[in-house]
């Protein structure tokens, strides 16, 4: 069953009874990488068979993962006609700033070397005083924390850490507990010193 075609399109087949849409064009029309770059938006939406029937054309056959009908294919033919065409424009434009971006990245990469380097600083040097008797710090930016409060002394680690209790000792330090909630309240829960 052939449906109306989009632009661009040499033929749109649907095929409803098989589930998928054939979508052929013209090979000089678009580039490989569009044909590559719009098959792969689609890998997500239904499979993707490219093909070429003879030296001239492409086909993509657009197998869908669920059950379409064939309104819903002539749909995906159509969006595939239209991403085909969006990736061919956007390789254009790629390749119309290809200098830009060149430039651009060049840049990026000789700033990412570190600049220039320290051969002009003595010629900086004496423009500039670098001497500690002209430099004011009323803020005392540029003293360290040490200088500014103290050096603070750590505490002596204790050789061996304390030993666990052992189960005994715990159950008796459990009982203990109990024992002292029983004298403030009489053991019942919340009746501390706020229910007396």
């Amino acid at each position: 069953m052939e449906s109306s075609k989009p632009d661009g399109l040499d033929q749109l087949v649907v095929d409803a009874e098989h589930n998928r849409v054939v979508a052929t064009f013209n090979r000089g029309l678009y580039p490989l990488d569009a044909i590559y770059g719009a098959s792969y938006i689609f890998i997500d939406r239904c499979y993707v068979l490219l093909d070429l029937p003879d030296a001239e054309h492409v086909s993509a056959t657009l197998t869908g993962r669920e059950a379409m009908d064939a309104e819903g294919l002539g749909e995906l033919g159509g969006e595939f006609a239209n991403e085909l065409l969006a990736q061919a424009w956007r390789r254009e434009i790629t390749e119309y700033n290809k200098p830009l971006i060149e430039a651009v990245a060049a840049q990026a990469l000789a700033g990412a070397t570190g600049g220039p380097g320290l051969d002009g600083l003595d010629e900086l040097s004496g423009e500039m005083d670098f001497s500690e008797e002209t430099f004011e710090d009323p803020l005392g930016i540029a003293m360290s924390w040490e200088e500014k409060y103290g050096k603070k002394t750590t505490p002596p680690v204790a050789a061996e850490p304390p030993h666990p209790p052992k189960p005994a000792e715990a159950k008796d330090a459990v009982k203990g507990d109990a024992d002292d909630d029983d004298k403030a309240g009489g053991g019942t829960p919340g009746a501390g010193a706020a229910g007396a």
